[in-house]
């Protein structure tokens, strides 16, 4: 991949640029609450403008279904980048009508717009080649050169990531260079014992990344809510708690697999449980108690990782020399449940070990919970992508870049 230190390098003076960004920040009630994806992308975009680009920048949010929903409006977030920035930004009230045309035609160099939610128009995240081909072009018209920089959107298959730098001079940008060293020193002469803290509500979403894991991983250490079928698959009942019964028989496979293979495969010892699910918004008191692993009370949920567990965990990272975490260890958002989560993180900041926090719930919950993040080895941006370059798959958007 040509990096964007080689397109300052040419010159960008003038040149209008297009950003592909990741800006799908979590939004409540219109206030974006984590805005670690755009500070992410702010050296690259503080770069090119620095150099005298005209910077365009593009990114999908949330799941509107093709059209526009001002619930998923980039506005907030192009406001939030002109903050960080220190400057104005221009914002696009579409992605590539007259409002765009307008927002792009009037930057001077060394200025910055960004258009409307790319998922506005059914183009983007189209199966037919054509259709997403059209809206490429039409992106196309806006810019003299791409940068790609959106590393949580590189496993997507959309007309901004895949098919618009094949129109365009295009370059990867500071955060998908950083994402990609990081993720190689996961693949390649990794450094051991190496472990990975897998968490997150679903098994399913974890399995293609566990396959691969069993060939890479000394240690594989499960929490959250895709615990409890693997409880199961022991023989465990699980009581309310979150259960995939259908990939019960696919996790007995990796339980077998990984003792074959000498992995250990580290399940909660004790969980917090309760009757029902807190309530998030008010995170009223939710007096949880704690159960062992193998006796959760049938009418009760596994909220948490209780606090034999944690020490467990907290040990089998201690003496790791490469760690990579990707899914929370319960419901982190209420403080009840948040202690499971906490103890990993703390475990991972104890740890000599080169620590990777993978993106998504994980991100969010270290600066939620309020640790420096800059602690950690790499903080991702793109927990969907991470996973799959651990799965070994082949990433549309990082293939899109190479020459």
């Amino acid at each position: 991949m040509k990096t964007i230190d080689e397109l300052l390098a040419a010159g960008v003076e003038g040149k209008r640029v297009f950003v592909r960004a990741d800006l799908n920040v979590p939004l409540a009630d219109g206030a974006i609450t984590d805005d670690g994806r755009i500070r992410a992308v702010l050296p690259t975009v503080e770069a090119l403008a620095g150099a005298g680009a005209k910077v365009v920048v593009a990114s999908h949010l949330g799941r509107p279904k093709g059209a526009p929903d001002p619930a998923f409006s980039l506005l907030p977030a192009a406001e939030r980048l002109g903050e960080l920035l220190g400057a104005p930004v221009a914002f696009a009230e579409d992605t590539t009508g007259p409002a765009a045309q307008a927002a792009v035609d009037g930057l001077q160099p060394g200025q910055v717009a960004v258009i409307e939610n790319l998922r506005f128009n059914p183009g983007e995240t189209s199966k037919d080649d054509t259709e997403r081909g059209e809206f490429a072009d039409r992106l196309a018209a806006l810019a003299d050169v791409y940068v790609g920089d959106g590393f949580g959107a590189v496993h997507r298959g959309h007309a901004s990531v895949l098919d618009l730098p094949a129109r365009l001079p295009h370059y990867a940008g500071y955060l998908i260079g950083a994402e990609v060293e990081v993720l190689q020193k996961l693949t390649e002469d990794v450094k051991r014992p190496y472990a990975v803290v897998l968490g997150g509500a679903k098994v399913s979403d974890k399995l293609g990344v566990i396959d691969h894991l069993l060939e890479k991983a000394d240690r594989i250490l499960i929490g959250g809510g895709m615990a409890y079928t693997f409880l199961k698959a022991q023989g465990h009942e699980v009581g309310k708690s979150l259960l995939q019964e259908d990939q019960v028989p696919a996790c007995r496979d990796y339980l077998d697999r990984a003792k074959e293979r000498g992995v250990e495969f580290v399940l909660p010892v004790d969980v917090l449980v309760a009757p029902d699910f807190p309530d998030l918004k008010t995170k009223a008191p939710a007096h949880p108690t704690t159960v062992p692993a193998d006796a959760i009370p049938a009418d009760e949920e596994g909220l948490d990782i209780g606090p034999k567990t944690q020490e467990l965990y907290a040990a089998k990272l201690a003496d790791a020399a490469t760690v990579f975490w990707n899914g929370p260890m319960g419901v982190f958002e209420h403080p009840d449940y948040a202690g499971g989560t906490k103890a990993v993180a703390r475990a991972l900041l104890d740890s000599p070990a080169f620590t990777v926090v993978g993106g998504g719930d994980s991100a969010a919950a270290v600066r939620l919970l309020g640790f420096d993040e800059n602690a950690f080895g790499h903080i991702s941006t793109g927990g969907g992508a991470s996973l799959e370059y651990l799965e070994g798959k082949t990433l549309p958007g990082l293939a899109a870049l190479k020459d």
